[in-house]
């Protein structure tokens, strides 16, 4: 089992993803500013910090086998950051939990160029696509960008979910969408078998 780092963990995607990890028997350090907002759980040890501040964060990264940053991007780590941290503490291993911002409807044009995307998450989505590109550009560290489907909210666990490229999935009614449980049960199955290693993907339903 591996030992597993998030950054955000009080937040809706990296709490449902420590869950699913744990559920597996990995074990979990969980990285927030205020950990109070965190649910204690066998496995899960809760470390307070600004992942921002490297010199607190990367104390807090050793000896584990990957971590997952799961913060806004929007006043969250950057890429650039995320990436010394990993490497200053020696970590192998950097997932990120991606926006659908980023993901293509049509041949070179993103979602979150598109005339209906809504104004109020851009910012969010504009910083998820310098992320992502900051990322592609790293030779040595081995990341790995997992981008949600459009609707991207808490729900059921189904067990159930497909695979995409850069590419923005949709159901067989055009719907865009993929639950934070299911969501979680990819990013695990990522961790625990590797098949992107400095790539982007998606998951959806």
């Amino acid at each position: 089992m591996s030992n597993i780092a998030i950054l955000g963990i009080t937040g809706r995607a990296g709490s449902r993803i420590a869950t699913e990890l744990l559920q597996r028997d990995h074990t979990v350090t969980g990285i927030a500013r205020n950990t109070a907002k965190a649910e204690a759980k066998a496995g899960l040890s809760l470390q307070q910090a600004d992942a921002t501040q490297l010199d607190a964060l990367v104390p807090l990264l050793r000896g584990h086998d990957a971590v997952i940053s799961s913060t806004h991007f929007a006043g969250g780590i950057d890429a650039a950051s995320a990436i010394a941290a990993a490497k200053k503490a020696g970590v192998p291993r950097l997932l990120v939990v991606g926006g659908a911002g980023s993901l293509e409807v049509a041949p070179g044009k993103a979602l979150v160029d598109t005339p209906e995307f809504p104004a109020i998450y851009k910012t969010e989505a504009l910083a998820g696509r310098a992320f992502l590109e900051a990322l592609r550009a790293e030779k040595e560290l081995d990341w790995t960008f997992i981008s949600p489907s459009a609707f991207f909210e808490p729900g059921e666990r189904t067990g159930s979910y497909r695979l995409g490229g850069n590419q923005l999935l949709a159901d067989a009614n055009g719907k865009s969408w993929i639950s934070m449980e299911d969501y979680a049960i990819a990013m695990a199955d990522e961790i625990e078998n590797p098949k992107h290693p400095r790539q982007r993907f998606t998951v959806g339903y």
